[in-house]
């Protein structure tokens, strides 16, 4: 019930439901012709690959650091595109690392393993509707990778002052020395 008012896709009628369940339930009330799969696991080091190395792109809708580093990893070994969003307090971020791509740079070469692991939606709060606006992003996002129709943001991070209304655009180079996906 603390975070109900930053996911925009469950009810209080769904409480207690695993959300990889109550989602696909949710997918298929609007559109019962789409195909969906709802994983009712933890994804691990063990069965991550293995999901990441089954999709045509990965879209991080998670809110904290670990997870975002290890599907970074994942994707990158895969070379499957990695759609990237973040919300925190009144500030979003979204970016596309795609590795298939020999210049773009992957969720590593911007932001070091050793940083704040702690800083969460829970500890630090959010803005429910900034969570849709960075969703709506990465869903418009998404649909540029697979559909191949527009210039996803590779290499670029669009950031969002929700507080202020302003995005801005940050210029993202690939780190030869990235542990993940340079010589490093």
């Amino acid at each position: 019930l603390a975070n109900l008012q930053r996911q925009v896709a469950f009810g209080q009628d769904q409480i207690g439901q695993p959300k990889s369940a109550a989602l696909a339930e949710r997918v298929r009330g609007i559109n019962p012709l789409v195909s969906v799969e709802g994983l009712g696991q933890r994804l691990t080091s063990d069965n991550l690959q293995h999901q990441v190395e089954a999709a045509s792109v990965v879209v991080d809708c998670t809110d904290n650091f670990q997870t975002r580093f290890a599907l970074n990893r994942a994707c990158v070994k895969a070379g499957v595109p990695l759609v990237s969003g973040a919300a925190i307090r009144g500030e979003g971020q979204v970016s596309v690392y795609d590795s298939r791509n020999p210049q773009s740079p992957c969720y590593h070469c911007l932001y070091d393993e050793q940083g704040n692991e702690d800083l969460s939606c829970s500890e630090a709060g959010v803005v429910g509707p900034l969570v849709g606006m960075i969703g709506a992003t990465q869903a418009m996002e998404t649909l540029k990778v697979i559909t191949g129709i527009g210039t996803p943001l590779v290499g670029r991070l669009l950031i969002l002052d929700a507080w202020e209304m302003q995005w801005r655009e940050i210029k993202l180079a690939r780190d030869p020395g990235c542990p993940v996906c340079g010589e490093g």
